[in-house]
Order: C-alpha cells, then structure tokens, then sequence
C-alpha cells in the first residue's frame, strides 16, 4: 500500500493556485488584445506559449524539487478547481449580460 505526502500534495495545490489564476488571467488578457489585433492568430499563439511555458515550468520545478508526483498532483487540483470557478462565472456573466439585453 502506499502512503499520500499530505505536505507535498498541499505544496503544491498552494503553488498551483496562484499559477492557475495567472494563467486563466493570461488568457482573459490574451483574449482581449487578440480581439483588438490586427493579426489576432499571432498574438493568441504567443499568449498560450508564454503560459504553457510558465505552467508547465513550475510544474516541472516543483516536482524535481520535491523529487515525488504528490505535488504535482496538488497543482493539477488546483488547476482544475480555478478552471472550474472561472467557467461558472463566464455562464453567470453571461447569462447576466443576456437577462440585461432581453430587459428581464
């Protein structure tokens, strides 16, 4: 049977959540200058290796530094739980947007 490193997997969810929110704050930003670009393709292509690079750099750092896959686990848990808050608030943005366009 194995053991969970409860320290290593709270590392790196710690880790992972300011990670995540840089990312997805990328992608917002990427998003917008890329809507306001002449060559939109260009700059939504830079957007996502800057933030693959950085994504997966820290990933990377934080399991050589800890020399187990526990924290890397914690910071895909993290990644997943920031996607999940950020995509339930686009609908709830969303359906905002549209209850105010319809006059409701």
């Amino acid at each position: 049977m194995f053991e969970i490193d409860a320290s290593a997997l709270g590392l790196g969810f710690i880790v992972g959540l300011p990670m995540a929110l840089l990312f997805f704050w990328g992608l917002n930003w990427g998003m917008r200058v890329a809507l306001a670009s002449e060559q939109p393709g260009r700059v939504l292509l830079l957007s996502f290796f800057c933030r693959l690079v950085m994504l997966l750099g820290v990933g990377l750092a934080l399991t050589k530094l800890l020399q187990s896959l526990w924290p890397l686990a914690g910071y895909m848990a993290a990644f997943l739980l920031v996607r999940i808050v950020a995509v339930m608030r686009a609908q709830l943005n969303r359906k905002a947007l549209l209850a105010q366009q319809e006059g409701v």
